[in-house]
């Protein structure tokens, strides 16, 4: 069986590295990324309640294209730490952002494969990257939020994103890049917020 396994790694790695590739920001990211090993992670509780998410939005009449499965990305500098996401999921409290909602009621997690810290990474630096299953649900755009009175999940909604601005020159700071391309994700029931939103479900390390 070990010639198998060895197969289907490297097709995980292969799916791994195409989910990345169009999830690209920066069209010359396709040169700048080596990936090594893709680890497929398997955790049941998750997909159920990623399904359990799904069919609950779909009950309260969500279209299709808001229940869809799309990919996020989180990014850390060591196994651990992503190991850590896949067994107890992405819960609040764990981000420094706050622009786009308080970090202390939902979880932010990146749009794009290429953009995935304030900083630009350096030549040589490596990291793990968690591949999130995530379904957006009803997405409102919001306005980015510099003070400390942190804004709040939207009711009825189920992610903030921040303002797009195609104007932006191409020349945004990593830092705004970052921040612009995050999701600021949610689930509140009873007006108290979950631990760790369900519609998110970690899906393969890279």
């Amino acid at each position: 069986g070990f010639h198998q396994e060895s197969e289907e790694s490297s097709s995980l790695l292969q799916t791994a590295i195409s989910v990345l590739q169009s999830s690209y920001l920066d069209s010359t990211s396709q040169d700048g990324f080596q990936y090594s090993q893709a680890i497929l992670v398997e955790n049941d509780v998750f997909l159920s309640e990623l399904k359990a998410f799904a069919q609950a939005k779909e009950a309260a009449g969500y279209s299709q294209e808001e229940l869809e499965e799309t990919f996020a990305f989180l990014l850390f500098d060591n196994e651990e730490e992503a190991k850590e996401v896949c067994q107890t999921g992405l819960r609040v409290n764990s981000s420094s952002i706050s622009t786009l909602g308080d970090p202390a009621k939902g979880v932010y997690i990146s749009k794009y494969a290429d953009c995935l810290h304030p900083r630009p990474w350096y030549h040589g630096k490596s990291g793990y990257i968690v591949i999130c299953k995530l379904i957006k649900g009803k997405v409102k755009v919001v306005s980015e939020n510099y003070t400390t009175s942190y804004t709040c999940p939207s009711p009825g909604y189920d992610c903030h994103v921040a303002v797009s601005r195609n104007n932006v020159p191409s020349k945004t700071s990593d830092c705004q890049a970052f921040e612009q391309s995050q999701y600021y994700v949610y689930e509140v029931s009873d007006g108290s917020t979950a631990e760790r939103p369900r519609q998110i479900c970690p899906y393969i390390v890279i």
